[in-house]
């Protein structure tokens, strides 16, 4: 009953005249269109003559608050076109980022930790160990991933700054270990103390993502996991 109410309201009524039925115009629906929540440019012009419409005619509208009201508008709306600028250019940078990353694969890159994978296609490992000041001997340690000591040797730190350290993948019996990763540490004594000292490792990219635009190209790392483009320290031959 209520489907059939609705259709009947939608259609033009009837006074048994044909002549007078063919002058009225057809009624519209009466069901209304669903509504946005968002106002569109469309609607605040509606909205304003509605304004002007309605005003006292004592008491205009400022010609000033009206231009305020209309300048407020153009910015919200210029604001909204300018994000959706940035969203679409934040999307070609990082596919341009990853493209220029690309040129990675195959290489080994230096990253922020002691950290570094032991496979067959790569047996050895190499890093770099930052000192304050030039010390006469560095300590390297090499631990698995427990924690135990596989092997431990001495390096030259007199030149100071970042000294160049490699293990051969060897154990303290001259056997080769096992893939996986292994961790380089360093200590060294500075102003009369022992302290450690930090180390980064070279790392092989096997692979690049296109990442967020936040976060940018990630670069993956055999055996180590992804790693943001702007982390890598530096770029090594291969």
């Amino acid at each position: 009953m209520a489907s059939a109410s609705a259709s009947a309201q939608t259609q033009t009524e009837t006074t048994g005249n044909p002549f007078l039925d063919g002058l009225r115009l057809p009624q519209e629906s009466s069901i209304p269109e669903p509504n946005s929540q968002e106002l569109t440019q469309e609607d605040f012009f509606s909205l304003l003559s509605q304004q002007l419409s309605m005003q006292d005619p004592f008491k205009p509208v400022d010609n000033d608050q009206m231009i305020a009201q209309m300048a407020s508008f153009s910015t919200v709306d210029g604001i909204n076109n300018l994000n959706e600028e940035i969203i679409n250019l934040n999307t070609v940078m990082t596919s341009s980022q990853a493209l220029q990353a690309s040129g990675l694969v195959g290489q080994k890159v230096l990253i922020p930790s002691d950290t570094g994978h032991i496979s067959a296609e790569d047996p050895t490992m190499k890093g770099i160990v930052s000192t304050p000041e030039p010390i006469e001997s560095i300590t390297v340690r090499i631990e698995d991933e427990k924690g135990q000591l596989v092997k431990t040797y001495t390096v030259d730190g007199s030149a100071g700054g970042n000294i160049d350290v490699a293990w051969d993948g060897l154990d303290k019996n001259g056997e080769p270990v096992a893939s996986g990763n292994y961790s380089i540490k360093a200590t060294g004594r500075v102003d009369g103390e022992n302290q450690d000292l930090p180390v980064s490792t070279y790392a092989h990219v096997t692979s690049v993502s296109l990442g967020t635009a936040s976060t940018g190209a990630i670069l993956n790392l055999r055996g180590i996991g992804g790693i943001k483009l702007g982390d890598v320290l530096a770029v090594s031959e291969t």
